[in-house]
């Protein structure tokens, strides 16, 4: 069975910064390429950041703007997001998410279940 577990979300001042991390189980990891999404309220979910199954060309999304930083552990199947230089606008429920092959290609077909990110101003 399939499970991605995230964790480190919570509440940071604007301006700080948060790790988010992203245990998965019951498939080959280091053989899908992964990705962060999030969603705002109201809003649909968005791409964030997404990274191959070996860790090279990782793609983010337009509001990244250079302040996070996606990488992976395949040996020890963990997803990772670093956030820095966080904004108001950044404050969603962050889901991790696993790529049907390889590459940073279509949908995710396995999702995790979401951690709350919260930046007050």
């Amino acid at each position: 069975q399939v499970q991605l577990v995230e964790t480190g979300g919570g509440l940071v001042q604007a301006g700080g910064s948060l790790r988010l991390s992203c245990a998965a189980s019951g498939f080959s990891f280091g053989n899908y390429a992964m990705g962060w999404f999030r969603q705002a309220p109201g809003q649909e979910r968005k791409f964030v950041a997404g990274i191959s199954w070996i860790g090279v060309g990782p793609a983010y999304g337009a509001f990244v703007k250079g302040r996070f930083t996606i990488s992976r552990d395949n040996t020890q199947n963990t997803l990772f997001l670093q956030m820095n230089r966080l904004n108001a606008e950044d404050t969603a429920i962050y889901y991790c998410a696993a790529y049907q092959g390889p590459g940073i290609e279509g949908s995710p077909r396995h999702w995790g279940q979401g951690t709350q990110v919260t930046v007050s101003s």
